[in-house]
């Protein structure tokens, strides 16, 4: 059964396996950043180095966008891969009830009602 869904995906590969390699890059951003502030207080503050702390704050602007920029192309992906694979979805189940007879149709919407 597994194989017949990832059959599915079809034109929407790229989008199935860049979602979650985006959510990864998205999650190391998101980790970094307080990493990055705990350099700011071990490195910037405590040796009152100015240049540091901004030098590592604009490290961590930096991060935050591409965190953000991560986030959006994987809700942009993760939607197109996921209505690409609902729509091929539902197409293959067309065809394959297409070949149905029409007494396996009948016998079909007897035991659903």
């Amino acid at each position: 059964m597994f194989k017949t869904l990832l059959k599915q995906i079809g034109d929407y590969k790229r989008d199935a396996v860049l979602t979650p390699i985006f959510v990864i890059l998205e999650v190391i951003m998101e980790v970094i950043i307080p990493v990055m502030m705990a350099a700011i207080i071990d490195y910037g503050l405590t040796g009152q180095n100015l240049r540091t702390v901004c030098l590592i704050g604009a490290a961590m602007i930096v991060m935050a966008g591409l965190a953000l920029f991560f986030g959006v192309e994987s809700g942009r992906t993760a939607s197109s891969a996921s209505s690409g694979f609902a729509m091929n979805l539902r197409q293959a189940m067309y065809e394959r009830i297409q070949t149905f007879s029409f007494s396996n149709i009948d016998k079909f919407l007897r035991q659903g009602l």
